[in-house]
């Protein structure tokens, strides 16, 4: 019997994370996450993915979150050879479609962090859209450089012992 309330207990606490991930209105914010930032760094980069389950248009406004003084939807233009990272006032997340931020891409721009995003860390950010409203998600931390939220450091793989 305690068994199955532990369980039940799980499982209602899975459903209340996942819930907080996604709007009333369909939109759902997904596979957040962020690369670990050198000491001293005043700026870094998260990434989610944006799925529309609803039946109008929707937009990403605004973003926030506790570890930077600014968080801005940044999109990365190349200027004759050369990366740009250019703020958008808004960004169009149509109904059925899916809009991945990535490096290279989309992203949300963290400025004036307040300490260095650190590896394995994790920390809150909510994203505010034009209909939907703010939706929060938790943003986990990969190693400085990663190009995905699943790269590994090689020393973490097992038979790996490199320094």
């Amino acid at each position: 019997m305690i068994r199955l309330s532990l369980l039940t207990a799980a499982i209602v606490l899975m459903g209340a994370w996942t819930a907080a991930a996604q709007s009333s209105s369909g939109i759902a914010v997904t596979d957040a996450w962020a690369r670990a930032t050198p000491p001293g760094a005043k700026t870094g980069a998260a990434y989610i993915t944006i799925t529309n389950k609803g039946a109008a248009s929707d937009q990403v406004v605004a973003a926030s979150t506790p570890v930077a003084g600014m968080a801005q939807v940044h999109t990365t233009i190349v200027d004759n050879g050369v990366d740009k990272m250019r703020p958008v006032k808004s960004l169009d997340v149509k109904p059925g479609a899916t809009v991945m931020m990535k490096p290279g891409g989309y992203h949300i721009m963290l400025m004036e962090l307040k300490k260095p995003l650190m590896e394995g860390e994790s920390f809150p950010l909510t994203v505010r859209f034009a209909k939907a409203g703010e939706v929060e998600t938790t943003v986990k931390v990969a190693k400085i450089g990663a190009s995905s939220a699943g790269e590994m450091n090689m020393k973490d793989m097992p038979g790996m012992n490199m320094k």
